[in-house]
């Protein structure tokens, strides 16, 4: 349907359109008056059947963008501007009110006249408002002045002979200067590029100064043995203030700040802020974020409290959509897998069985959360490799990692860890103050007073204020949590969470999530025991089944689906292939070395035998080398005996007498090998001897000995005969 002010597009010759405005409409005469919005001319009357029969076929429409539209408020007008519209209305307030009459030409004559002698303006003064208001909407603002379209705002000028801007004071001593021309815009983009934009953070000035260096110097001075360039005329090089214009032209922030610190500082500190995490969780447990932080205070030990351990390790988990704190660890585990280990089985575990360990008693409503979430966003690190793909398969927990050093990308989670240092820092003792520290100051990690268990208490408390009391104020409300008026507190929106968007939280046993937390390996099953990282273990069912026993006949196979916890060895965990049930293997008693060890005392209890066997190798191949050398020379020496006693016979005397050779070897190894208590020197005078033994008997008796070997020598020497 045609209504007044509509932009009608009608086809002409050569695919041109024109676009004219509905003024005035009498549908029982079937007359309307349009005029063309981009002509000069004036309105004019046209048949209404003929525009709907033409819009029919499809040569004629309706535009529903309108170009003269003003969206101005009265107070964004300048004066100036509001004093020409309000002049120019005055003219011609009384007679475009006059419709369809001004629209006949002859009556609009008069009107103008009768304006002209009234207001002393001229015919053409009157008609060009006229024109105007009609083209531009038949509006008091289609009056306004068009010095927006004034000048050539955007557009760069062409550069001539004049010089342009400002002329220069001074101009007789040192020229008109130059114009800026496409060449030099290149020499200015090539030096902020090569001199600017980089990581040394060079001054525009001192950028400047090089680029006149480079490519504004013809000749070469020499002092010192030194090529010096000697800068142009200054009636030849552009001016800093030229510089500095071309650059804040065509700056480009973001490549400045990337390159000149880096890209990951412009992300973090001056990116553009567009949305925030809030819309990323449909519900409680959609998506967890997870951080850790050290924390600013030092502690001392529980076993003696003048020892100062050190800083804690704070590890935080905070479900998005409501803000609530559903895990935490506090521990000395640095920010690893370990940490973040403890932190997930801590948001699946029952908080208050958790609380009652560190002495804080709870209801289950002030802090009902003991479940997996469906996502988890994490930084790169502690979630990101194996050890989180178990939990991942098994669970179907989808991880998300930010960019390297995008703490922003985790905004909720940064934000609560300083919203905990702004509550615990003025009133713990030992917390660091980098600012205030000067010479003479008492040294703040003196002053440490609370221990690991002491500090878990106290932002347990912390937690428990911001769950159930804390006020969110940027929190986004949802039209729904406004018509249910739900307060902008954790608890408050965690529970409306779970009655209107629930689905996404998760239960699984502690065990579990503990048993596939874990870090996960491979072990052999050997006949000494299920061999894993070099130690030895055994189960139930592997004693069941035999497995040791089908090891040692068969031969051993591994097991893949190993978890342990690398803090203690003492078991390991066979996982069946649901990730849901398992078998506890135990440490044998021949392996209790490695007992109440972690893995990294096991790992360097073995990698220190490995190294000693390495010492001791070179000294062992000496010691079998000198063995060697010691064998060949004894050989070496009875060769040379045999050759010197020069025997020779027969192969058959020589196999012979065995038997009786080794009766003769018997008697005198016997001999030498008899035992005799003290064998110090006996006297002549001391000896005892019977009055019935005579003389021969005495010599006979001491030359027995002889005798035997004399018989010994006699026999050996009849064999080699």
């Amino acid at each position: 349907m045609i209504v007044v002010n509509n932009l009608i597009s009608f086809e002409i010759d050569n695919n041109k359109r024109v676009i004219e405005r509905v003024l005035w409409l009498d549908k029982n005469n079937d007359i309307g008056y349009f005029i063309d919005i981009y002509s000069n001319g004036l309105p004019y009357p046209k048949r209404l059947n003929e525009i709907e029969e033409n819009m029919k076929n499809g040569t004629v429409s309706i535009e529903t963008s309108d170009p003269f539209i003003k969206t101005l408020s009265e107070y964004s007008i300048p004066e100036n501007h509001v004093t020409i519209r309000n002049k120019a209305w005055e003219i011609i307030e009384d007679i475009v009110k006059l419709e369809p009459t001004i629209f006949n030409p002859s009556e609009r004559r008069k009107m103008i006249y009768q304006i002209c002698e009234s207001k002393k303006v001229h015919e053409s003064t009157v008609l060009r408002y006229l024109k105007k208001y009609w083209q531009r909407g038949k509006t008091k603002q289609a009056l306004l002045p068009d010095y927006y379209m004034c000048g050539g705002k955007g557009k760069e000028k062409e550069v001539g002979e004049a010089k342009r801007g400002r002329p220069r004071k001074n101009a007789l001593l040192f020229g008109q200067g130059i114009n800026i021309d496409d060449g030099i815009k290149k020499i200015f983009k090539t030096a902020i590029n090569r001199y600017y934009y980089t990581s040394s953070q060079k001054t525009l000035t001192l950028t400047y100064e090089l680029m006149l260096k480079e490519y504004f110097s013809k000749e070469i001075k020499i002092e010192d043995n030194k090529e010096i360039p000697v800068i142009n005329a200054i009636s030849d090089i552009p001016t800093f203030t030229q510089f500095k214009y071309w650059f804040e032209k065509e700056r480009n922030l973001k490549k400045e700040i990337s390159m000149r610190k880096s890209a990951k500082h412009y992300e973090q500190k001056h990116r553009a802020i567009l949305g925030n995490s809030t819309i990323e969780a449909l519900g409680p447990g959609s998506l967890y974020q997870i951080d850790a932080t050290v924390g600013d205070i030092y502690l001392v030990s529980r076993l003696n409290r003048q020892w100062i351990i050190g800083r804690p390790v704070i590890y935080s988990i905070i479900d998005t959509f409501s803000r609530m704190v559903v895990g935490i660890y506090i521990g000395l585990e640095g920010p690893s897998w370990a940490g973040a280990m403890m932190a997930l089985n801590n948001a699946a575990t029952s908080k208050v069985e958790f609380c009652r360990e560190y002495g804080i008693e709870i209801d289950e409503e002030e802090w009902p959360v003991n479940y997996l979430p469906e996502t988890i966003l994490a930084d790169r690190g502690e979630l990101e490799g194996s050890n989180i793909e178990t939990l991942i398969n098994t669970f179907h927990i989808r991880v998300q990692n930010t960019p390297p050093y995008r703490p922003d990308w985790k905004g909720i989670i940064e934000s609560h860890f300083m919203v905990i240092n702004t509550r615990t820092k003025p009133i713990l003792p030992g917390t660091v103050d980098f600012n205030t520290r000067e010479r003479g100051d008492k040294d703040y990690r003196l002053d440490a007073k609370l221990d690991i268990y002491q500090f878990t208490q106290v932002i347990i408390k912390c937690i428990l204020h911001h769950n159930n009391h804390h006020f969110l104020k940027n929190y986004n409300r949802e039209e729904m949590m406004i018509e249910d008026d739900i307060e902008p507190i954790p608890i408050k929106l965690w529970n409306w969470g779970i009655a209107n968007r629930s689905g996404k939280l998760r239960y699984v046993p502690e065990d579990i999530v503990k048993l596939n937390l874990m870090p996960t390996g491979s072990a052999t099953i050997t006949a000494q025991g299920i061999r894993f990282n070099g130690m030895l273990y055994a189960c139930k069912q592997a004693l069941k089944e035999k497995w040791f026993e089908t090891a040692r006949n068969k031969g051993t196979w591994k097991i893949s689906s190993i978890s342990f916890d690398p803090r203690q060895m003492d078991y390991i965990y066979i996982r069946d292939d649901n990730g849901l049930t398992y078998e506890k293997c135990f440490l044998l008693e021949n392996q209790q070395r490695y007992k109440n060890k972690t893995i990294d005392e096991v790992n360097y209890l073995l990698e220190y035998e490995k190294l000693q066997n390495k010492k001791y190798l070179e000294q062992k191949i000496q010691t079998k080398i000198d063995l060697i050398s010691e064998i060949e020379h004894i050989v070496e020496e009875a060769q040379q005996q045999s050759i010197e006693e020069n025997h020779v016979g027969s192969k058959k005397k020589r196999l012979k007498n065995i038997r009786e050779n080794r009766r003769l070897e018997k008697v005198l190894q016997r001999e030498q090998e008899a035992f005799e208590l003290d064998k110090g020197e006996v006297k002549e005078d001391s000896r005892v001897v019977s009055i019935n033994q005579t003389v021969e008997e005495e010599n006979d008796n001491d030359n027995g000995l002889s005798l035997l070997l004399k018989k010994q020598k006699e026999a050996l020497k009849k064999i080699y005969e």
